[in-house]
């Protein structure tokens, strides 16, 4: 369709081309036989006698044009030799025609007609008193005319094989990597992410190639979090139950004493609450991911907000002996949902808790024309600083054998990060080995 487009538009362009040429070409020759009878009208003008008739009659007889001259009656006074065949004829059927002074052609159809012909007349004292007749074959014309289309046919037909060898060629370079992203996207939808694209241009087929070898790399990489995902959730489950599976089966022994029974029992109740609170956590994870949960935005004082919160760790901060400082100007409010947002501040809190060696969580809140920002630090062990960038992701662990003795599963700030970015705020996390580590949350204010 591309090839058809263009060789309509290049067949109207010569199209219009050739008539433009032909018909300027054609009035050029009609305007400069007037021009030639104009000049001769004039000479006779000021010498009508016998000598500069013939010699005017002489004139265009070694030229390719011919000369008739008339008197007022139409009686030919001089005419060049040979004359063109008819041209005495016309002569005598214009003869009666009133003519401008600038003269007039009385015979331009070239294609049918063996001559064109114009006509000046002669005046003296504004009496007209003879005409001059010009006339011109018109196999030179049509022979300009041959020549003019032979150029143009051949031009056509380069242009018409430049622009076949020029459509393909550009065809073949924009669907060869478009075969090449089909045959990419056909393997992505089989389950085949390890795809290569190649270079790619900087144009928009470059683009969309670039933007499916993102896709296929990102596909992977989800992919490869999922099943990694899956093994650790598997791993996860596995040790719990396989201690209330293992305690049970002792409990339920008859020789097990009441004390130890009492203490098995203990036992597999503490780890149906750890498989309680990751099944929780996971289905909270799942809700955060498919955006099914709603975002309920209220104003909120953060300074009353907080000590709320802090409240509620009474006493876990007294069984650690830690305090809690909250360092909050009066009347900073922001707009979050209170229950969501109350799960993040105990997440970050509870690591607070569960890492800090020290007697003290320090909770800042800073505020400028835009933003929020709510800074949480502790003075504990300290996160290496290869672990930081990987602290938000699922199932992470920096200590796994110390997290489990706590009750961490690596998904507390997985959802601390989903929360505040549902709210279009940003967490970061910063931390030095052995002096302590800070989350910052950002949440910007809403005009």
């Amino acid at each position: 369709m591309f090839l058809v487009f263009i060789l309509i538009i290049e067949a109207g362009l010569f199209f219009y081309l050739y008539t433009g040429l032909a018909n300027t070409r054609i009035s050029e020759e009609l305007e400069s036989l007037r021009v030639r009878g104009n000049s001769h009208r004039e000479v006779l003008e000021q010498h009508r006698d016998s000598i500069t008739l013939s010699h005017v009659a002489l004139m265009e007889s070694e030229t390719d044009t011919d000369v008739v001259i008339t008197n007022i009656n139409g009686e030919v006074l001089s005419a060049s030799t040979p004359l063109i065949t008819g041209a005495k004829a016309a002569v005598n059927e214009w003869r009666d025609k009133k003519l401008p002074y600038e003269g007039k052609i009385l015979q331009r159809d070239w294609e049918t007609s063996p001559y064109i012909a114009t006509a000046s007349p002669i005046e003296v004292n504004d009496n007209q008193v003879g005409t001059v007749y010009m006339f011109k074959d018109t196999k030179d014309i049509k022979g300009m005319i041959d020549r003019l289309q032979h150029h143009f046919y051949i031009a056509g037909i380069i242009s018409i094989v430049f622009a076949v060898v020029t459509t393909f060629a550009l065809s073949k370079l924009i669907t060869a990597p478009l075969v090449q992203m089909k045959q990419a996207t056909e393997k992505i939808s089989q389950g085949h992410l390890t795809v290569k694209l190649g270079a790619h241009s900087r144009d928009e087929v470059g683009q969309l190639g670039t933007s499916i070898q993102a896709l296929a790399n990102e596909l992977q990489r989800l992919k490869k979090e999922r099943n990694e995902f899956l093994s650790s959730i598997s791993h996860e489950l596995q040790t719990p139950l396989m201690y209330v599976k293992g305690y049970a089966d002792i409990a339920k022994r008859h020789e097990t004493s009441e004390e130890n029974r009492t203490k098995y029992l203990g036992v597999i109740e503490e780890e149906a609450e750890r498989i309680s609170k990751l099944v929780k956590d996971l289905f909270q994870l799942a809700r955060l991911d498919k955006n099914t949960f709603l975002i309920e935005k209220q104003e909120v004082e953060l300074q009353s907000y907080l000590s709320k919160i802090c409240e509620a760790f009474q006493l876990a901060l007294s069984e650690k002996n830690v305090h809690i400082e909250v360092n909050c100007p009066k009347y900073v409010n922001v707009l979050i949902d209170e229950e969501r947002f109350m799960q993040v501040i105990i997440n970050v809190i509870d690591n607070a808790l569960r890492y800090s060696e020290t007697k003290k969580i320090l909770i800042s809140v800073e505020e400028d024309n835009w933003r929020v920002k709510l800074s949480i630090q502790d003075y504990g062990v300290g996160i290496p600083s290869e672990d930081v960038p990987y602290v938000f992701d699922k199932l992470y662990r920096v200590d796994k054998s110390r997290s489990r003795k706590n009750g961490g599963y690596g998904l507390g700030l997985s959802i601390v990060k989903d929360i505040v970015e549902a709210h279009g705020g940003k967490v970061e996390m910063t931390s030095i080995a052995e002096k302590g580590t800070t989350v910052s949350i950002s949440l910007p204010k809403e005009r």
